[in-house]
């Protein structure tokens, strides 16, 4: 039986959300492999930066900035970060050739982006020749150094985009696999299904009101508040759904808005396909998995791209545009006339059209291109990259 280290960490939510998908198709599908999960975090903590002097890990730093929505000026916070990482780059491949020295593997997979030169190097050093499969679980990269490196390995990549990234740092076709999306949860194609009129009606909502599912990850986030006060004002007949995740407060606030605008708030929930059956569209941030979620379930879109946006996110906005499958504003200031755009007959079915174009199997996809790779592609040459030196 193959050992296979599956690599994750808790910054943000869909990194373990992956990780733990991807264990439990390949299980379902009865590959004859010994998947371990390793949170690099656990492994790293000695060498947190973050944690030394402020006492609170650094994905709890991420965490917290995503929960106030302290996202201005990220794309500098990245740099400061590669930089940190870049003086503990010896000691973090130390740590990894010594972790996996004492605990062999057959392949090596990472759905974490920041990490994967030193955990290439690490793997080298103790089993020179074991594979590293990097999974993309964003849309796109953003160079450098955040999810593809110049350096001897495979990528999942779940649009043309990551592809043609990934082709110009120089990696062949033979270690590049074009899934068709996002890894989701295996729950998104196996839902049960609801009456939507009856299951509004029991939440409190009006069953044949035109309803918006408004999620901004698990951490939620102020601009849930501000989407519910902006619809309140307005003459928008529309009501909502509020996944506000693990932030109580913000739910607290949310049941104090006067109810013109009929809404359903709920915390932290595992339940995410069974809401969006009963929604018309989506609302939040462009995040890569709640957007693949919303297509998955055939919602419509409707998010924003500023400079607020994590610069990693960006992309998603442009790909939402670019397949029109949504609407995407410079400012949820203007939710209003977006959901008067949105349910628009004519739009609205246009868009319902292209969301229903996609279909993305990834989760079942990825176990054939890992077992590909651990049968052995060979050796592939590698051309020399074109010099790639600033973000985009």
């Amino acid at each position: 039986m193959k050992t296979v280290h599956l690599i994750f960490f808790d910054a943000g939510g869909g990194h373990r959300s992956a990780a733990n998908a991807l264990k439990q198709v390949a299980a379902e599908q009865q590959r004859p492999w010994n998947i371990e999960l390793l949170n690099l975090q656990e492994l790293l903590d000695p060498l947190d930066f973050f944690r030394k002097f402020t006492g609170v890990r650094l994905q709890d730093i991420y965490n917290n900035s995503l929960k106030r929505g302290w996202t201005r000026g990220s794309r500098q916070i990245i740099l400061t970060m590669h930089g940190i990482f870049r003086l503990y780059h010896r000691q973090q491949v130390k740590l990894l050739e010594e972790f996996w020295r004492a605990h062999p593997t057959d392949l090596v997979v990472s759905v974490i982006p920041h990490f994967n030169r030193a955990l290439y190097q690490g793997l080298q050093r103790a089993e020179p020749g074991v594979p590293l499969v990097t999974i993309l679980t964003d849309l796109a990269d953003f160079p450098p150094h955040f999810w593809i490196e110049r350096q001897p390995q495979y990528f999942v990549c779940g649009t043309d985009k990551a592809v043609n990234q990934a082709r110009r740092m120089g990696h062949p076709d033979e270690r590049i696999f074009r899934a068709s999306g996002m890894i989701l949860n295996p729950k998104f194609y196996s839902y049960q299904k609801v009456d939507r009129r009856a299951e509004r009606a029991r939440l409190g909502l009006d069953p044949d009101l035109p309803t918006a599912l408004v999620l901004f990850g698990g951490h939620g986030s102020a601009d849930m508040l501000d989407i519910a006060l902006r619809l309140e004002e307005s003459r928008e007949r529309v009501q909502l759904i509020m996944l506000c995740g693990h932030n109580r407060k913000l739910a607290e606030r949310l049941r104090l808005v006067s109810a013109r605008v009929p809404m359903h708030i709920e915390g932290f929930t595992r339940e995410v396909p069974y809401f969006m059956q009963l929604a018309d569209f989506f609302v939040g941030k462009p995040g890569p998995g709640s957007v693949s979620e919303a297509v998955a379930m055939g919602l419509p879109i409707v998010v924003e791209r500023n400079s607020a946006t994590m610069p990693q996110e960006r992309y998603n906005a442009t790909w939402i545009d670019q397949n029109h499958i949504g609407i995407v504003l410079s400012n949820f200031r203007e939710i209003a006339s977006a959901v008067r755009e949105m349910l628009d007959p004519t739009n609205f079915a246009r868009f319902r059209s292209q969301v229903s174009s996609h279909q993305n199997r990834a989760v079942f996809e990825i176990p054939d291109f890992l077992e590909r790779v651990l049968e052995g592609a060979g050796e592939v040459k590698y051309a020399r990259p074109a010099r790639l030196t600033s973000l985009f």
